[in-house]
């Protein structure tokens, strides 16, 4: 039975991180006959669905990652199983149970509907050992660094906690240096990049420089640590940690997840830091020479215009000091408290700021 990814560039992280765990299966771009195996965000569900329900292969359909994690009952209208959670271990051993003929009930880690229509969510899987599993194989596909999984915060509107847990795992220096050697620009994904080696609250700085001096001592290679796809917290930025940045670092850009002006609506969504924390990281940005690319949403549940006019404002300060800003508007995810919110709607004003500074290149995001 042949087993295929279906690939696109929205899931490849996932895919470079699973492709190692099945060997001999194929990338595709529909679907195939045999076993078919799909990862996606909420943003993908409405149109992998209906590529689902319109093909006419003979096939088994598996999904997994954020969307059918959080929101099993609706996956499983259109797919046969779904691996609940990390990966690594599941989906190795359901294809082998699908393939064999076993009992997938004794699968850990997996939701699936029984012979009367019931949907069967089976015992749960412990984290996994990151060093235990290949960032990627460079042969099939490649991805950033995964340095850390899980998040000790419990942000309303993230599904990182509930799909990793909220106790912080770090891959060991040995093994990021394994995979560092097929780059010379490395980049790393994580929560939060500072809070590498630490339980994610307290931060561990000691840690952070033994990983970021290991890897400075590669010759060739460029370091690009708390950018893009990482980020890092607010509170986490301080002179110590951004001397490690410049000292070790090519990247002169800090990405750091602001989220609101408003310190009702950061404490409302338990957010974990405050506007103050915000605006003394960005100044200590600046004072280091390192530019800030600051993450901001809006539309959260009962945030008013008044509170949005925060968000600008600072928005506004920190583009005139030369900082840049990403700005994007809430997406209720599954499972997660936020799931069936109703959002707020955008002010006139703020669309209208933004659109301009958008077009004078200050701001990117999607904020409708």
């Amino acid at each position: 039975m042949d087993v295929s990814f279906r690939w696109n560039k929205k899931n490849a992280y996932s895919l470079a991180a699973l492709a190692p765990l099945v060997p001999g299966a194929l990338q595709a771009k529909e679907p195939h006959d045999g076993i078919m195996i799909y990862s996606f965000a909420t943003r993908q569900a409405e149109s992998i669905f209906r590529e689902v329900n319109k093909a006419s292969t003979d096939s088994i359909y598996i999904a997994g990652g954020p969307h059918p994690s959080g929101a099993t009952e609706e996956t499983l209208e259109f797919f046969d199983y779904v691996v609940v959670g990390e990966g690594e271990e599941t989906l190795p051993e359901l294809i082998d149970t699908i393939i064999s003929g076993k009992d997938v009930s004794q699968v850990k880690g997996i939701a699936y509907k029984d012979a009367n229509g019931k949907t069967t969510l089976t015992d749960k899987r412990d984290p996994v050992d990151l060093d235990k599993y290949p960032c990627f194989d460079p042969n099939i596909l490649r991805s950033p660094l995964e340095i850390s999984r899980g998040c000790p915060f419990r942000c309303k509107y993230c599904q990182t906690p509930r799909l990793f847990g909220g106790k912080v795992r770090h891959r060991s220096i040995d093994s990021i240096v394994s995979f560092a050697k097929h780059y010379n620009d490395l980049r790393f994904t994580s929560s939060n990049a500072l809070a590498y080696g630490s339980d994610g609250i307290h931060p561990r700085l000691d840690k952070v420089e033994k990983l970021l001096s290991t890897l400075h001592r590669i010759d060739g290679k460029e370091i690009y640590y708390g950018t893009f796809p990482s980020e890092v917290r607010p509170e986490f930025v301080t002179d110590e940690s951004l001397e490690l940045i410049t000292k070790y670092c090519t990247n002169t850009k800090l990405s750091l997840g602001a989220q609101s002006g408003s310190d009702r609506i950061l404490r409302s969504i338990l957010r974990g830091h405050t506007v103050d924390d915000v605006v003394r990281s960005i100044e200590l940005c600046f004072n280091h020479g390192i530019t800030p690319i600051v993450d901001f949403m809006v539309g959260f549940p009962d945030e008013t215009e008044e509170e949005q006019e925060m968000s600008l404002e600072l928005i506004q300060w920190i583009c005139k000091k030369g900082g840049h800003v990403h700005s994007h508007y809430l997406t209720p995810l599954p499972d997660t408290p936020y799931a069936n919110v109703t959002t707020s709607p955008v002010s006139n004003r703020y669309r209208k700021v933004m659109g301009k500074m958008a077009l004078e290149g200050k701001v990117t995001g999607s904020w409708e």
